[in-house]
């Protein structure tokens, strides 16, 4: 397909996204299940257009001076791609399979509009409710914090250093352009791509069906490493998922010790088996009723609690979730939260440690809830979470952000996903 071809194609799935409130990971598949005859790079070019204008959909809207997909797409090759309209009329040429192109105001509008007039929430790509929220978690530089987290995001890797060692890996993916990321201890980092490159598929490599790596985060791997959980000791991963900190964890103890994976809803659970018979991993213990956690009541070193959030630090991977976060769902994840931290404190023996991680950079979900706890818990007591970063990451560089009794991770402060990590220690 020529770049027409594939302007088009986006323009009819942002379309499809907004007629049928569907997610953008489904609109895509059904587009290419129609659309057989769209080769690898055609997929890539296409999906690269349609996440990059919903990263950006506000700040776009308001430059062309309208929202439509078309003007959308549009604004993504001019304002994100560096293709100038002239470029782009010259390319598409002759393509019958071309969109046409924006009315004459719409390209005028884009070449006089200054994206510091526009509202705040506007020069922010967030949704209006919301500015107030990270203004309050993230101060002055808010707004700088948020259109960070409206660019393409990188692709992370952990190395499992139960199997190999970073040079190991990197040496296998040579050929990616992985490299060494910047704050963890075994992270891996391949760059974003521009336009219509795509990232390399790192899960086809011999390495990662060996068990050398996984695909996670570094904000992720890095909030993991925080919990500072050690060999010997007993672990629960309470809101365990598909188990990428169960697995980072797991081998920061050497296979030790043991962690007890559980998640309220058990289907989530189910990744989690075939990624530890991957990476050899034999201090894992599933756990899949609630009644089999009885027996860890007070028993616990260290307890981790992943809440279950809005998803507010990965809007950069997911930006479809960006538009569709209502007060409502927000009030709904606030309970979730309050009563998972509830369940957890009751396994955590006196002295040990409560952790508590949410991808999300919104205070009601991180501060508030830490605060809320603690007015109920007299017998725990907030740990110093940049006493541990220092202990954890004593060479690195990125200071992260206080928040609270906690931290923030940010893709402008640490290049990381959106991350909140606090810790409370159990009286004694």
């Amino acid at each position: 397909m020529r770049l027409g071809g594939r302007l088009a194609a986006a323009i009819d799935i942002l379309a499809d996204i907004d007629a049928r409130k569907r997610t953008v990971a489904d609109a895509l598949k059904d587009w290419g299940l129609s659309h057989r005859f769209a080769g690898s790079g055609d997929r890539a070019a296409i999906g690269n257009i349609v996440y990059d204008a919903l990263r950006k959909r506000l700040s776009n809207a308001f430059l062309m001076d309208d929202d439509s997909p078309a003007t959308l797409a549009h604004a993504v090759l001019f304002r994100q791609w560096g293709i100038s309209p002239e470029e782009l009329a010259g390319e598409i040429e002759g393509d019958r399979f071309a969109p046409a192109p924006p009315e004459a105001d719409v390209i005028a509008a884009l070449r006089e509009r200054r994206l510091c007039d526009a509202p705040p929430h506007v020069q922010a790509d967030v949704p209006e409710w919301t500015a107030a929220s990270f203004e309050q978690a993230l101060g002055e530089g808010w707004i700088a914090e948020m259109q960070a987290m409206a660019e393409r995001p990188p692709l992370d890797l952990r190395v499992n250093t139960l199997k190999a060692d970073r040079e190991k890996v990197l040496k296998a993916l040579k050929r990616s352009g992985a490299g060494p990321a910047a704050i963890a201890h075994t992270g891996i980092r391949i760059a974003a791509g521009r336009g219509p490159a795509r990232l390399p598929n790192v899960t086809a490599e011999p390495s990662f069906a060996k068990g050398w790596f996984e695909v996670q985060d570094e904000g992720s791997q890095v909030v993991a490493d925080l919990v500072m959980a050690r060999a010997g000791e007993q672990v629960l991963d309470l809101c365990a998922g598909g188990g990428g900190k169960t697995l980072a964890m797991a081998a920061s103890m050497e296979n030790k010790g043991q962690i007890h994976a559980f998640d309220a809803d058990r289907r989530r659970l189910a990744p989690i088996v075939e990624r530890l018979r991957r990476a050899g991993t034999r201090n894992v213990q599933l756990v899949e009723e609630r009644a089999g956690l009885e027996a860890l009541t007070g028993r616990c070193d260290h307890v981790l609690v992943d809440a279950p959030c809005t998803g507010t630090g990965t809007w950069r991977r997911r930006p479809d979730t960006k538009w569709r976060l209502t007060p409502e769902s927000l009030a709904l994840r606030t309970g979730e939260q309050d009563a998972v931290l509830s369940d957890a404190a009751s396994f955590v023996r006196p002295g040990g440690m409560l952790s508590y991680i949410t991808c999300s950079l919104l205070p009601q979900e991180n501060t508030a809830r830490i605060e809320h706890f603690l007015a109920d818990n007299d017998g725990f007591e907030p740990a110093d979470a940049f006493d541990t970063w220092a202990r954890v990451f004593p060479d690195s560089a990125t200071k992260p952000i206080a928040s609270g009794t906690g931290l923030l991770l940010t893709p402008m402060t640490s290049g990381t996903d959106g991350f909140f990590y606090a810790a409370l220690r159990r009286k004694s």
